[in-house]
C-alpha cells in the first residue's frame, strides 16, 4: 500500500461521497478532501475534461488511493475493507455479512440512484419532489422490513457496518424531500443512534469544506 495520503473528490451533499467519508473515518484512515461541485459550472466541478479522466461518469466520489483511482462508493468501501481490515465494516458471520451487503444494495441500487443530481435535473423542477417522495417511500417500505429483522443497535446487530454508512445519508435525503418518516420506526431509531456518533457527525455535509458555498 502507498504511504501517500488518499485524496477524496467529494461533494458535501452527495450521498455517495458521504458514505465514503464515513467509511474512511470509521477505519481511521487519514485523507485529503478535494471538493467537487455537482451543481455549479464554474470552479472545481465534475464536468471538466480533467475530472472526466479521473471519473468517466463525471460523478462523485472518486478516491485516489494506493496509486489508483476508484470511482464507485460501494467498490471503494469494499476496497478499504479488503486492504485495511482494521476496524471492520463487514461482520465475520456469513449471514450477517450477507445482510449488510443486502442492505447496502437496497439503498445504493434500489433507492438512492433515483434521487441523484442528474436524474433530478432530468425529471424537472416541478415534479422532482413528488418523484423523490414516491421512490424513497417505496424503498423505505421494503428497507424497514429488512431492518426490523436484522437490526440490533445498528442496521445489522450491534456493530457499525457498511450498511450504516449508507443508511444515514439516505435518511438525510428523505428529510430533504420532506418524506414522512413516521411509518419507519426502525430506520428512524438507527439514524438517531448513529447521529450521535462522532465520525458520522464529522462527515455530515454541514461540516464539509464546500458546505457554505452550496447550502443554498
Amino acid at each position: 500500500m502507498s504511504a501517500e495520503k488518499p485524496v477524496l473528490y467529494s461533494f458535501c451533499f452527495s450521498s455517495c461521497s458521504w458514505r465514503v467519508r464515513i467509511a474512511l473515518g470509521l477505519k481511521k484512515i487519514p485523507y485529503e478532501i478535494k471538493p467537487m461541485s455537482l451543481t455549479k459550472t464554474d470552479g472545481e466541478n465534475c464536468y471538466t475534461n480533467e475530472y472526466r479522466e479521473l471519473n468517466p461518469m463525471q460523478q462523485v466520489p472518486a478516491l485516489h488511493i494506493d496509486g489508483q483511482t476508484l470511482c464507485d462508493s460501494v467498490a471503494i468501501m469494499h476496497y478499504l475493507e479488503e486492504t485495511r481490515p482494521e476496524n471492520p465494516l463487514l461482520p465475520k458471520d456469513p449471514i450477517k455479512r450477507a445482510k449488510v451487503r443486502e442492505i447496502v444494495e437496497i439503498i445504493c441500487s434500489g433507492i438512492q440512484p433515483l434521487q441523484n443530481t442528474l436524474v433530478m435535473d432530468h425529471v424537472g423542477k416541478e415534479t422532482k419532489v413528488d418523484w423523490a417522495q414516491h421512490w424513497i417511500a417505496r424503498g423505505f417500505q421494503g428497507l424497514e422490513k429488512v431492518l426490523a429483522a436484522s437490526a440490533g443497535k445498528y442496521c445489522v446487530g450491534d456493530e457499525i457496518s457498511m450498511a450504516d454508512c449508507c443508511l444515514v445519508p439516505q435518511v438525510f435525503n428523505a428529510r430533504r424531500y420532506k418524506v414522512d418518516l413516521e411509518p419507519y420506526p426502525t430506520i428512524l431509531r438507527i439514524d438517531q443512534t448513529l447521529g450521535n456518533n462522532a465520525v458520522f457527525l464529522d462527515c455530515h455535509p454541514n461540516n464539509q469544506p464546500d458546505y457554505a458555498e452550496n447550502k443554498d
